[in-house]
C-alpha cells in the first residue's frame, strides 16, 4: 500500500532524501484531532419510537487505486497515473477520523444500546475524489498533500487502513457512511475550490465517507448493524454505503417539460398533481387556478407553470392567511391581521424608513465616520468618511427544514435570513444576529425531568427534539461563523406536555428562528425601478436539486406530506459561498426572479443559470431553492464592472435575461430550442409564459372560517409540603430557565469587532444578557440595540395576555441600552401558530388585537415579521399542536452604546436590590416555569395590566442610564424574580441577602411568579436618589435584598428564611441541564472539567502596567502612513476589524484578495506590513487554512512575493485566527532558525494549529498572559494580564517535533500564553479553550518581525468591545483598550 509519505512533505524539502525522512522518528506527544465534535450524531431515535432503517445508497466494487510515489510539493512532472482509469473516482483513505477519547464514548453507547459484544472501535475517512481525467504525478503529489496532515502523512493512503486490520477471536464489522449522492455537499463545493485553485483542474467533486470498524466477540445481526449506522449518519441528508463508489453519476434522468390537462378535465387534473407534488393547494387555489388556466389564458399548464406557482403563491411565501378575510364564530371580522399589524405603523410611523417592505426594516441612524474601500471592487485603501448609516433589522423562521433535516435546515434558515439582510434596498451591511429554538420534550438519555411523558410517541418523518435543538443550533451557530455574523442574544425552550382537556400540545414541529439587525446607507434604501433592457443577472454558487418545493412544504401540517418530498423540500448551506456574496450585495429563483422583473417583466434563459449537476430537469433549475444565490438588475453598461467584482470575488455570474416591458414571466430553454432549430423543428413554447399580474400582483384574497374553542383549565397543583430547594432545582433546570452556555460558547460573538454588548457578562462571562448592541463603527459610539419578547406557554391560558406580555418582556430587556426614544422602537412580529386548525386562527386575532392596542399605546410599532402557520404535525393518531408563539423584536437606534448596564452584580457589600413591579402587587403562576416543572399550565394567567405604567418605567430606568445611577439590572422572566435575582448573583460571582414581601401571595406565588418587572443594583450612597427619581415620574422601587461579597444565597419572605445556600452550589444547579447537552456537542472530559471548575472560579487577576493612549493626532493626519497589506482569501471574514485597528494606530491599512495577488494586480513590494486575517478560509474544509496555504505553495510567482516579503528586514507580518493557522503552514514562524518547514524537519517538524481538544468552535473572552519576547508588536507590554476574545475551531497547538517547542520556549518565541484566574500560564480547560501546551496562544520568529496569534486582539482594541474588565482599571470605555498598543508599537517600528 502506497502511503502519503511518498506524496512527500515540503516545499522547501528540496534536498532532504526520502529515506531520511522514513527513518525519522514520531514524537510519542498524543495527538487528537476531532473533525466532527465528540461523537457524529448520536442515535437520537435509539431507545424511542423512532427507529427507521437507515438509507443505503447502491454503490458499486471499485478496484483499488495503485498510486506511485510522488516527491517534494515542488510538483514535478511524473508519469500520468491511471493512464486507463479504473472508474472515475478515486478514493484516498485517512485515519483516524475520531479522536481516541471520542471513539471510547462511541464504543460505550454501542455497547449499550447495539450489543456488549462489541469490544473495539476504530475509524477512518474515505475522500471519494471523482475525476474528469486522469491526473499527473505531480497533480496527485499536490493532492496528497491537500488531503493529508502534513505532520503524520503516513495515516493517508490509497487503500484502506481498516480493511487490513485483523484481531485474533474478534470479528470485524465495517461500516461506511456518506452524504447522499444525489446533490453536492457545500464541502466538496470548498473542496474542489481548493484544487482548482491549486490547478487541480480534473477534480470535480471530494466527496468524505466516515468508516467505523467494530470489532466484536461474536457476529453481528443485520438489525444490530442496521442500528449502529443509524447512531453514526444522519438519515436525511446521508446514508450507508453498501459498497465502495465507482461514480457520482446517477440514474436521473431529467424530467420532460410536460402539460396538465386541465382544459380536458378541469379541476381534476389540478386535485392530481397537487397531491403528486406537494404543492398544498387549497380549495380556493385549485378554483381560481382551474378558472384562471380554462376561463383566462385557455391553455393547459406546464409541470414547471404549476410548480412555480405552487412556490411562489404558497402561504409560506405570500401569506394569504395575513391578508385574507376572516369569519370567527360565523362572524366576519373587519380587519385583516395585516391591518390589524400594520395599525401600529400608522399610528407611530416617526424614524421609520423601511416598514412592511423589501426584504427588511428599517429606521432612521445617524451620520458616522466608517472605514470603506476608495475603489470598490479593486486592491485599495480603505480611507473614513462620513455616511448616513440607518439601523436595518429582519426576523424570520426555518421550521419545516429543521423538523426534516435540523442541520442543513438552520444553516439555509440563517443563511436565508442573512440574505434578507444584505439584500435590502440596494444593498446593507450585515452586522449581529439573534436566534430562538423552540422544541418538544428532549427525552435527554441518563437525565431525568419530572416533566417530560415518558408515553407520548415522536413522527418517524421528522427529526426527535433533542436532535432538532443540538443539530439546529449547531447549523445556525455554524453557519453565522463561517460567514462572519456574531451570532449575540437568542431564547430557547421546550414543552410537551398532555392539557387537561387531553389535547397533547409539543413542538414537534419545532421553530427555528433567525433574525439579524444590520446597517443600511440611507441613499441605498429604496430599489429602483426595473428598466426595459435591463439585465438579470444571478450571482453565487450553482444549481442543485435541493429545495425542491420549500415553500408548498413549509405551508403544510408536517405529516400531509410524503417523507421523501419533505427531505428534498430542504436546502443546503455553503457560508462560504454566502460569505463572498455579502461583498457584492442583493436576493433568490422561481419566486425571486419573478419579483425582481415585476411589474416589467422579462425573458429568462433557463440554460443560462449555473447548473452544478447537468442532470437537472427544467422544473428543478427554475424552482429549486439552490441557496447563496442573489439576482440582481444591471444596466448592461454596468455588466464589465460586476463581472471584475464577481471575478476578483470567485463568484459566479450569469446574465440568464433581460427586461422586456410585457409584463410577463417568460421561461426559454435555449438549449432544447437549439436542437429543435437544427433538426429543422420550430423551437418548443416556453417552460413558462405567465403575466405577472395573474400569478403575483394583486390576486383575489383567501377567507378562512374558523371557532373559538374554549379550553379547560385546572388550578396549579404543587406538591404539598415541597421544599424551595426542591422546587427551584426543578425549575432551574428547565430549558427556558437554565443556562445556554449550550448555546453560547459555540457562536462567534465578536467577529466584526463591532459588538458592545452580547450574552455573555461578569468576570466569569456567564449568559445572561437582556439586551444585545452593536456600534455603527469603530470611531463613534452610536449604535443600535435589539431585544426579544415572547411568552407562548402563556399563549396557552390567555392568547390576549401572551401577547402584552411578549411586548414587555422585548422592552423590558430593552430597556438595559441608553436608546434615543421609547417612540423610535421598531419591532419585528413573528407568529408560529397551526393557524388554520380551529380555536388557532381565534387565539391569533385576539392576540393580535391586543398587540395592536398595546403598541399604539407605548408609542412603537411594528414595521415588519413573518409568519409561519402550519404548526402542528401527526404523531400516530393524533394532531399534534405546537403552543402558538408570537416572537417580539424590537430595535432602536443608540446614542451611546457605552451607557449600557448589564445583569452581574458588581457592588458586592456596597450594593441594594431594588424592585420594580409591573403587576402592582399581582403574583399569578399560570403559565409559568414553575407550573411546567410540575407537568402543569395553571389556570391564572399573568398580564400586563397597566400599559401607561410600562411606559414610565421605562421612561424612568432611561434617564437612571444617562446618570448612571445603576450598576445592573435584570428583567423578570421565566422563573420569576427568585430566579431573575439568582442569575444576577451567579454572574457577578458574588451573594445575596433577600427578604421578598408576600403581600398576601402564597410562598410560591412570591418566588415565581413570572408577572412582568425589574431589579435594579444600586449603591447605598445613591440608593435614596434613585428611588426619588422614579417617584417623581410614577414608578415603585421596592427593596428586595442587599448584596454581599460572601457568595452565599439567603433567602427570606416575610422575615422568614426559606432558603441558605452557597452561591455555587444554586449556580452548579442552573448549568446542569447545559452541560448535559454540551455532552451531546464536545468531549465530555472537557464538559466536565468546565462543570467542576466552574465551582472555584473567581475573579480574573488582570494586571495592566501601562495606560492605554489613541494614537498622536500627527500620525492619524499625516499624509503619507506605511501601507499595510490586509489579505483575505475565499471565506476571510475578519478583514474588516483588522483594518480598523491598523488604522487606528496610523496606518494605511488596503483591500487585498488572493486573487488580485494571483492575477497580478498588486504586488507586496510597497508594503511594510502583511497581515493575514480571521475567519473560514474555504470554510476550513481539509483543515484549517490548508486551501489558502495551498493556494500560496503551489502557485510559484505569488509564492515568490511572499518569500521575498518575509526575508526583506523592513517588514512585519501578522496572522491571527485562520491567519496564525496559515502562517504556520507557510513556516513563517517560528522560521527556519528554530524548525518547521524551512528547517531540515520540513512538514514533519513544522508546528501547526490543529482541532481544539474539545472538539467543536469555542467562542470565549478569555485571559492571556503576555511574556517578555522579541515581539515587536509586544514591546513594553510583557507583564500584562488581559482579556482577549478567541474564536476559532483548530487553535490547538502542536509540536510534532517536541524539541521545537523546547527551542521555542528557550528562545521566548511564545509571547501570549493562556492563564488561569490567577495569571497562570494553564492547559486546563476552558481557560485554555483549545488545550494548547503550556498555554501557547502565538509564536513569532526570533527577529520578532513575524507573529501568529490565535486570539482576536483588533476585535478588542476599544474598550467598549469588552465585555467585562476590573473596575479598578483606570480606563474609559469610550477610550482605547490595551491591544491597540500592538498596532501603535508596529507603527512606531516602522518609523
Amino acid at each position: 500500500m502506497a502511503t502519503a509519505t511518498e506524496f512527500g512533505v515540503s516545499q522547501f524539502l528540496k534536498g532532504t532524501s526520502r529515506q531520511t525522512l522514513f527513518l525519522k522518528k514520531k514524537p510519542q506527544r498524543q495527538k487528537s484531532r476531532m473533525l466532527w465534535g465528540a461523537l457524529w450524531n448520536r442515535n437520537w431515535g435509539l431507545g424511542s419510537t423512532r427507529r427507521a432503517l437507515p438509507l443505503r445508497c447502491q454503490t458499486q466494487e471499485n478496484p483499488r487505486a495503485v498510486v506511485s510515489g510522488g516527491v517534494s510539493s515542488s510538483v514535478e512532472e511524473q508519469p500520468a497515473l491511471f493512464e486507463k482509469p479504473a472508474s472515475e473516482v478515486v478514493h484516498l483513505y485517512r485515519v483516524p477520523f475520531m479522536q481516541e477519547s471520542a471513539a471510547a464514548e462511541l464504543l460505550k453507547e454501542a455497547q449499550v444500546k447495539i450489543s456488549s459484544q462489541i469490544v473495539e472501535i476504530l475509524t477512518e475517512q474515505c475522500y471519494n475524489v471523482g475525476l474528469s481525467s486522469q491526473l499527473s504525478g505531480g497533480k496527485f503529489s499536490v493532492l496528497g498533500w491537500l488531503l493529508q496532515e502534513t505532520f503524520e502523512p503516513e495515516n493517508l493512503g490509497t487503500e484502506s487502513f481498516l480493511e487490513k486490520k485483523r484481531k485474533e477471536g474478534l470479528i470485524p464489522v465495517i461500516v461506511e457512511v456518506g452524504p447522499r449522492l444525489s446533490f453536492t455537499t457545500a464541502w466538496s463545493t470548498n473542496a474542489v475550490a481548493i484544487c482548482q485553485a491549486c490547478g487541480l483542474t480534473e477534480v470535480n467533486r471530494l466527496e468524505r465517507s466516515r468508516r467505523y470498524l467494530l470489532f466484536t466477540t461474536t457476529e453481528l445481526q443485520d438489525y444490530q448493524i442496521n442500528d449502529f449506522a443509524s447512531m453514526v449518519h444522519d438519515r436525511m441528508t446521508e446514508c450507508v454505503y453498501i459498497q465502495k463508489l465507482t461514480s457520482f453519476e446517477t440514474s436521473v434522468v431529467p424530467e420532460e417539460i410536460h402539460y396538465i390537462p386541465v382544459m380536458e378535465r378541469g379541476r381534476k387534473a389540478l386535485e392530481e398533481i397537487n397531491l403528486e407534488m406537494g404543492f398544498a393547494f387549497d380549495d380556493q387555489d385549485l378554483e381560481y387556478y382551474t378558472k384562471l388556466f380554462r376561463e383566462d389564458i385557455k391553455r393547459n399548464p406546464t409541470n414547471v407553470e404549476l410548480f412555480d406557482i405552487a412556490q411562489s403563491n404558497s402561504e409560506h411565501s405570500r401569506h394569504w392567511f395575513f391578508t385574507g378575510k376572516i369569519f370567527i364564530d360565523g362572524q366576519p371580522v373587519n380587519r385583516t391581521l395585516m391591518q390589524i399589524v400594520k395599525s401600529t405603523l400608522q399610528a407611530n410611523p416617526n424614524n421609520s424608513v423601511i416598514g412592511f417592505k423589501d426584504n427588511s426594516s428599517a429606521i432612521r441612524g445617524f451620520p458616522v465616520k466608517q472605514l470603506r474601500p476608495v475603489q470598490p471592487g479593486s486592491a485599495c485603501p480603505l480611507e473614513v468618511a462620513v455616511h448616513e448609516l440607518d439601523i436595518l433589522f429582519t426576523a424570520e423562521t426555518h421550521n419545516f427544514p429543521c423538523a426534516v433535516a435540523p442541520y442543513p435546515g438552520a444553516e439555509t434558515g440563517a443563511g436565508g435570513r442573512i440574505r434578507d439582510t444584505h439584500a435590502t434596498g440596494r444593498g446593507s451591511f450585515v452586522q449581529a444576529a439573534t436566534a430562538g429554538y423552540c422544541v418538544g420534550n428532549l427525552n435527554t438519555p441518563g437525565f431525568y425531568a419530572p416533566w417530560e411523558d415518558p408515553s407520548f410517541t415522536y413522527p418517524s418523518n421528522l427529526a426527535p427534539p433533542l436532535q432538532i435543538l443540538i443539530d439546529s443550533s449547531n447549523g445556525a451557530s455554524d453557519y453565522g461563523n463561517k460567514f462572519g455574523e456574531p451570532l449575540i442574544q437568542g431564547f430557547c425552550r421546550t414543552f410537551g406536555m398532555r392539557l387537561p382537556g387531553g389535547e397533547r400540545r409539543e413542538w414537534l414541529k419545532p421553530i427555528m428562528f433567525s433574525a439579524g439587525i444590520g446597517q443600511i446607507d440611507h441613499l441605498h434604501i429604496s430599489k429602483g425601478e426595473p428598466d426595459i433592457g435591463m439585465l438579470v443577472v444571478k450571482i453565487g454558487g450553482p444549481a442543485y436539486r435541493i429545495g425542491m418545493g420549500g415553500g408548498a412544504a413549509s405551508s403544510m401540517v408536517s405529516g400531509q406530506n410524503d417523507a421523501e418530498l419533505d427531505f428534498n423540500a430542504v436546502q443546503r448551506g455553503d457560508a462560504e459561498m454566502a460569505q463572498k456574496l455579502y461583498r457584492l450585495g442583493a436576493g433568490g429563483n422561481c419566486n425571486v426572479v419573478k419579483e425582481i422583473i415585476y411589474p416589467k417583466g422579462a425573458e429568462i434563459d433557463v440554460r443560462a443559470i449555473v447548473v452544478g449537476d447537468h442532470t437537472m430537469s427544467v422544473l428543478e433549475i427554475w424552482g429549486a431553492e439552490y441557496q447563496e444565490q442573489d439576482a440582481i438588475l444591471v444596466k448592461p453598461e454596468s455588466r464589465d464592472l460586476l463581472e471584475s467584482i464577481c471575478n476578483r470575488e470567485k463568484v459566479s455570474m450569469a446574465v440568464i435575461g433581460t427586461i422586456s416591458g410585457d409584463g410577463r414571466v417568460v421561461l426559454v430553454d435555449s438549449v432544447a430550442a437549439q436542437k429543435s432549430i437544427s433538426n429543422g423543428l420550430p423551437p418548443p413554447p416556453p417552460a413558462v409564459d405567465l403575466e405577472l399580474e395573474k400569478v403575483l400582483g394583486d390576486m383575489p384574497k383567501k377567507t378562512f372560517k374558523f371557532n373559538r374553542v374554549v379550553y379547560e383549565r385546572e388550578p396549579l397543583d404543587i406538591v404539598p409540603g415541597i421544599e424551595v430547594i426542591d422546587s427551584l432545582k426543578r425549575v432551574l433546570s428547565l430549558p427556558s430557565v437554565c443556562s445556554k452556555r449550550f448555546l453560547t460558547t459555540k457562536v462567534d460573538r465578536c467577529v466584526t469587532g463591532l459588538v458592545a454588548q452580547q450574552q455573555t457578562v461578569g468576570p466569569l462571562q456567564i449568559p445572561i444578557a437582556d439586551v444585545a448592541v452593536t456600534a455603527q463603527t469603530f470611531a463613534d459610539v452610536t449604535g443600535g440595540a435589539c431585544a426579544i419578547g415572547e411568552q407562548p406557554i402563556k399563549g396557552l391560558l390567555d392568547p390576549k395576555a401572551m401577547a402584552r406580555l411578549a411586548v414587555g418582556e422585548a422592552l423590558t430587556n430593552l430597556v438595559w441600552a441608553k436608546v434615543t426614544s421609547l417612540s423610535d422602537v421598531k419591532a419585528s412580529g413573528n407568529w408560529m401558530y397551526a393557524a388554520k386548525l380551529d380555536g388557532e386562527g381565534a387565539d391569533m386575532y385576539d392576540a393580535a388585537i391586543s398587540l395592536s392596542e398595546a403598541m399604539i399605546e407605548l408609542g412603537i410599532a411594528i414595521d415588519g415579521g413573518k409568519d409561519s402557520l402550519s404548526m402542528a404535525a401527526h404523531a400516530e393518531s393524533e394532531v399534534v399542536k405546537a403552543p402558538g408563539n408570537l416572537v417580539i423584536s424590537v430595535y432602536v437606534t443608540c446614542p451611546d452604546i457605552t451607557k449600557t448596564v448589564t445583569p452581574d452584580l458588581k457592588l458586592k457589600d456596597d450594593g441594594i436590590l431594588l424592585h420594580i413591579d409591573l403587576s402592582k402587587g399581582k403574583r399569578r403562576l399560570g403559565g409559568s416555569a414553575l407550573a411546567q416543572a410540575f407537568d402543569q399550565v395553571g389556570n391564572e394567567c399573568p398580564d400586563l395590566d397597566d400599559v401607561p405604567y410600562l411606559k414610565k418605567v421605562f421612561e424612568g430606568v432611561q434617564d437612571l442610564l444617562s446618570d448612571e445611577l445603576i450598576s445592573a439590572g435584570h428583567d423578570i422572566s421565566d422563573g420569576g424574580l427568585l430566579v431573575c435575582a439568582l442569575e444576577m448573583a451567579f454572574a457577578g460571582n458574588c451573594g445575596l441577602s433577600l427578604d421578598f414581601a408576600s403581600q398576601g401571595n402564597s410562598l410560591f406565588q412570591t418566588l415565581y411568579a413570572e408577572e412582568l418587572g425589574l431589579v435594579l443594583e444600586v449603591s447605598k450612597k445613591n440608593l435614596a436618589l434613585v428611588v426619588n427619581k422614579l417617584s417623581n415620574v410614577g414608578v415603585s422601587a421596592e427593596i428586595i435584598g442587599q448584596v454581599t461579597a460572601n457568595p452565599s444565597i439567603e433567602v427570606k419572605v416575610d422575615g422568614e428564611t426559606y432558603l441558605t445556600e452557597k452561591t455555587s452550589i444554586l449556580r452548579d444547579m442552573w448549568e446542569e441541564t447545559s452541560f448535559q447537552l454540551e455532552k451531546f456537542q464536545r468531549l465530555a472530559s472537557c464538559v466536565d472539567m468546565e462543570k467542576e471548575g466552574l465551582k472555584h472560579r473567581y475573579e480574573p487577576s488582570w494586571e495592566l502596567p501601562f495606560t492605554p493612549s489613541f494614537t498622536d493626532e500627527k500620525l492619524m493626519s499625516a499624509t503619507i502612513k506605511p501601507k499595510v497589506a490586509v489579505i483575505r482569501e475565499e471565506g476571510s471574514n475578519g478583514d474588516r476589524e483588522m483594518a480598523a485597528a491598523f488604522y487606528a494606530a496610523g496606518f494605511e491599512p488596503w483591500d487585498i484578495t488572493m486573487s488580485d495577488l494571483l492575477n497580478g494586480k498588486i504586488s507586496l513590494l510597497d508594503f511594510r506590513g502583511i497581515v493575514f486575517v480571521g475567519g473560514f478560509s474555504y470554510a476550513d474544509v481539509l483543515d484549517s487554512a490548508k486551501g489558502w496555504s495551498a493556494s500560496i505553495r503551489f502557485n510559484e510567482s505569488v509564492l515568490q512575493q511572499f518569500q521575498e516579503f518575509y526575508k526583506r528586514p523592513d517588514t512585519f507580518s501578522l496572522g491571527v485566527c485562520n491567519g496564525c493557522q496559515l502562517m504556520a503552514l507557510l513556516g513563517w514562524v517560528p522560521g527556519p532558525q528554530v524548525g518547521g518547514v524551512h528547517g531540515a524537519g520540513g512538514d514533519l517538524s513544522q508546528p501547526r494549529f490543529i482541532h481544539n481538544e474539545s472538539g467543536r468552535f469555542e467562542c470565549r473572552f478569555t485571559s492571556v498572559t503576555i511574556k517578555d519576547s522579541p515581539a515587536i508588536m509586544f514591546k513594553g507590554m510583557a507583564g500584562s494580564t488581559l482579556g482577549i476574545w478567541a474564536a476559532h475551531g483548530e487553535g490547538r497547538a502542536y509540536f510534532p517535533d517536541e524539541g521545537v517547542l523546547d527551542r521555542i520556549v528557550h528562545s521566548e518565541l511564545a509571547p501570549i500564553r493562556y492563564c488561569d484566574d490567577a495569571g497562570n500560564p494553564t492547559e486546563a480547560y476552558p481557560f485554555n479553550a483549545n488545550g494548547s501546551p503550556l498555554g501557547v496562544a502565538a509564536i513569532c520568529s526570533p527577529d520578532g518581525r513575524h507573529l501568529a496569534m490565535m486570539p482576536h486582539p483588533e476585535r478588542c482594541f476599544l474598550m467598549w468591545q469588552f465585555p467585562w474588565y476590573p473596575k479598578q482599571w483606570d480606563v474609559e470605555k469610550k477610550g482605547p483598550s490595551p491591544w491597540l498598543r500592538m498596532f501603535q508599537n508596529a507603527r512606531e517600528w516602522c518609523s
